[in-house]
C-alpha cells in the first residue's frame, strides 16, 4: 500500500501535471487530496498556468484512485464538474501501525491545532490549507490528547519560502518530497 497525499492545486494545470508525474513515479496505489483543487481563491494570487478546466480533465480521469476531502475554495459547482467526491469535511483512515489509532483527514480551514476534532492520543491529523509542510508531535495535556499534526505543504503555492510539495505514506512512514526534484526533505516514522 502506497498513498500520495497532496493539497492545494488551487487550478494549476501546470502544477496538477507534475503532481500526476509523481503519482506515477512513485507508483502510489492511491492519491489523498486534501482540499483546493480548482479555485485559487482571494487570498491568493493566481498559480503557474491556471487552468481549472484542464485540472478537472486531468483529476477525473484518476477517479478511481482519489480519495477528496473538501477545502474552503470548494463549492457545490465544483463537485458539478468533478467525478469523485470532493464536498466532505473530513474522512477517517486506520493506522496500519495501531488498529485503535486513526488519521483524521481534512483541509484544515475547520479542524487544525486550534480546533481539534475528536482525537485520541497516537492519531494524526493530516490537513492542508496553511500551504507550508508541517510535522509536529503533540504530548498530552489540558484535556487534550497527545497527537501529531501533518501537512503535506502546498502544490501550486507554497507560503514561507517553502517547496512546492507532496507527502507519500507507505503504511509505517510519511515522506516529505519536492514535487521538482523528487528529493526527500522530511520523514515522520509511526
Amino acid at each position: 500500500m502506497k498513498w500520495l497525499i497532496a493539497s492545494d492545486i488551487h487550478g494549476s494545470e501546470y502544477w496538477c501535471r507534475r503532481l500526476l508525474e509523481a503519482l506515477e513515479n512513485e507508483k502510489a496505489d492511491r492519491i489523498i487530496l486534501l482540499g483546493d483543487l480548482l479555485y485559487h481563491g482571494p487570498r491568493n494570487d493566481l498559480p503557474r498556468d491556471y487552468n481549472p478546466k484542464a485540472v478537472i480533465a486531468m483529476l477525473n480521469g484518476l477517479r478511481d484512485k482519489i480519495l477528496a476531502v473538501r477545502g474552503n475554495c470548494e463549492a457545490e459547482v465544483d463537485q458539478m464538474v468533478l467525478s469523485f467526491p470532493v464536498m466532505a469535511d473530513y474522512a477517517l483512515m486506520p493506522l496500519n501501525t495501531d488498529p485503535n489509532s486513526i488519521i483524521f483527514i481534512t483541509h484544515g480551514h475547520t479542524f487544525n491545532q486550534q480546533n481539534l476534532p475528536p482525537l485520541k492520543d497516537g492519531d494524526i491529523l493530516l490537513h492542508g490549507h496553511t500551504h507550508i509542510a508541517a510535522c509536529i508531535s503533540h504530548e498530552a495535556g489540558e484535556g487534550k490528547p497527545a497527537y501529531t499534526y501533518l501537512n503535506p505543504g502546498s502544490v501550486s503555492i507554497p507560503k514561507s519560502g517553502q517547496r512546492h510539495s507532496y507527502m507519500t505514506y507507505d503504511g509505517s512512514r510519511f515522506l516529505w518530497k519536492d514535487i521538482e526534484t523528487g528529493e526527500q526533505y522530511l520523514q515522520f516514522m509511526i
